[in-house]
């Protein structure tokens, strides 16, 4: 594991810059000295015999400006950051071991640091956001049961058009729950598993949920005949609405996931990878951006005042909406990432790429760290 910076100290540097800060067991910051304003790399050297955290923190207030994580015995690592006037201490956390705070320095000259040392983020909390969010995917899993119910009817109907309107429907309903998949165990690829990795793809008889159906819906098959593998997801969405208040959610998981569901929305939908025929990934990234913003909205309190790039997510999901929106023609339709022009393909991908970007430090941030 690398340094992580976590505000405004990252920076380049020269080799006589370098400076070896050693910690240990009971003794952070052996070699620590007022370093000068401006980018510097520190090598922080564990000559202890336990694997530590060690954190850069405004002594002040506890905020963290950068860190190595999992730093084992006799191994050295830098931390490359850029100083600012300010004060900074080193907090070692040894495994089994109480954190010790080492002697605060203070540079001197130069502006200030670009950004505020960022304040730990406790389980507890987190407690507020996780509350929020499970709330969200409660409602969100009584709306995609009713709108599996709907696709279901649809199907034993016969009607091509309006199952393929009502897949579309209950498809969005699951992806907009994206930052929940890990709490959802088994239920997931019950309910909107891929076919990669079956032994037999899309044929197999494991290949089942949401994109089975939208397989079968697109390549031909009756709605009729698709019925059954309805009647299997309706149940699995029952079972899990009734496994889902029983199941933890990781407090980690909500700032994680805050960037994860635009990286998968890029790795596999923008590319066309995760389509089974229906050409509507633009739609998904739409609902992927929905089931982003309810994280945010969760984290929101605690990130606000963490975060200075925060502005800048807002900014970066209306970009992104403006160009799925834009893939969506006046009859309902939508054009297939694959088909859009290499202009408009391009300002999406740039637009997905940034919104990743900027949503990634809010996993760092969120980390729940010791502080004791």
């Amino acid at each position: 594991m690398v340094a992580l910076v976590l505000s405004g100290c990252s920076g380049h540097d020269s080799a006589r810059d370098a400076l070896t800060v050693t910690v240990s067991r009971g003794n952070c910051g052996t070699g620590w000295k007022t370093p000068h304003s401006g980018p510097q790399t520190l090598q922080i050297s564990n000559v202890g015999t336990v694997t530590t955290e060690v954190d850069l923190i405004d002594p002040g207030t506890g905020g963290v400006y950068a860190e190595v994580e999992a730093l084992a015995p006799n191994t050295t690592r830098p931390m490359r950051l850029t100083f600012g006037q300010a004060s900074y201490a080193f907090r070692c956390l040894a495994e089994d071991t109480d954190a010790v705070t080492g002697p605060a320095v203070k540079v001197t000259d130069g502006p200030p640091p670009s950004a505020p040392a960022v304040l730990p983020i406790s389980n507890q909390d987190l407690t507020g956001a996780v509350t929020a969010y499970r709330g969200y995917v409660t409602t969100g899993l009584a709306t995609l049961a009713g709108d599996v119910a709907t696709l279901v009817r649809t199907l034993r109907g016969g009607d091509v058009p309006a199952s393929r309107s009502a897949w579309l429907t209950a498809h969005l309903s699951y992806e907009r729950l994206g930052a929940a998949y890990d709490t959802f165990g088994d239920f997931a690829d019950q309910i909107d598993g891929m076919p990669d990795g079956l032994p037999a793809g899309v044929r197999d008889p494991d290949f089942a949920g949401l994109r089975r159906i939208e397989y079968g819906l697109w390549h031909g098959q009756s709605p009729a005949s698709l019925a059954p593998i309805g009647d299997q997801l309706g149940t699995a969405v029952a079972g899990l609405r009734e496994d889902f208040p029983k199941e933890r959610t990781d407090p980690n998981d909500l700032p994680l996931r805050a960037h994860e569901i635009m990286e998968n929305a890029l790795q596999f939908e923008l590319t066309g990878q995760a389509d089974q025929g229906s050409g509507t990934g633009l739609a998904t990234i739409g609902a992927n951006l929905d089931g982003t913003q309810a994280v945010l909205n969760a984290l929101a309190p605690l990130m606000t005042k963490r975060y200075s790039g925060w502005p800048q997510v807002a900014t970066w999901i209306a970009n992104t909406r403006d160009l799925v929106a834009a893939g969506h023609r006046p009859d309902g339709a939508w054009i297939a990432p694959t088909a859009l022009d290499p202009q408009t393909h391009e300002r999406l991908d740039a637009a997905v790429g940034q919104l990743v970007e900027v949503l990634a430090p809010i996993a760092a941030i969120g980390d729940v760290r010791r502080t004791s």
